[in-house]
């Protein structure tokens, strides 16, 4: 058992402390999350990874714990980091003069191909909502991956499935947002 889920579990179990030693261990890593998802047509001053982060925290602490694992930690952060992005999303395009929308990653796959296009992330919200209506595992399984950038194994362990259904559910996934997003 990982430190960070012993540190969630004893967190959930009323333990304080733990929340203020858990913190450390996993904001780099939230952190890295939110910058390897975020993408902007043009820079943002006003919304960064670490904001990103700390708006995520402060909706997933405001709230009990009920979180198993790291791996389900991660997934929840995930579900919160889209929240943030879609809520500054609509924000910005709904400022007097029109915002510029906001662009992130559809896959670590595109990003390493030096694909610069990104995905608009407003766009990207409905056809996952749209997704999660026709496949709910399949649109958990993106959230958690290019939201979250959680690992395979990561997915596996919070949906409950195995790794090459995660694969399989993930590439449905993605040809299905390609087409609806085209």
């Amino acid at each position: 058992m990982s430190e960070v889920t012993v540190l969630l579990r004893e967190w959930r179990g009323g333990d304080a402390r733990a929340m203020d030693q858990l913190l450390p261990l996993v904001y780099d890593t939230l952190r890295h999350m939110a910058s390897a998802r975020m993408r902007q047509g043009a820079p943002s001053a006003t919304l960064q990874p670490t904001a990103v982060v700390n708006e995520a925290l402060l909706r997933m602490l405001g709230r009990d714990a009920d979180w198993n694992d790291r791996a389900h930690f991660l997934a929840i952060a995930a579900l919160k980091m889209r929240a943030v992005l879609v809520d500054h999303a609509r924000a910005r395009a709904a400022e007097k003069r029109g915002g510029a929308p906001t662009f992130v990653t559809l896959s670590q796959a595109d990003a390493q191909a030096g694909d610069d296009a990104g995905v608009e992330v407003l766009g990207l919200h409905l056809a996952l909502e749209q997704l999660a209506d026709a496949e709910p595992r399949a649109a958990r399984a993106v959230e958690m991956a290019y939201f979250g950038g959680m690992e395979r194994d990561e997915i596996a362990a919070v949906l409950g499935v195995s790794v090459p259904t995660v694969d399989r559910d993930l590439r449905f996934a993605k040809a299905w947002l390609n087409k609806a997003l085209a």
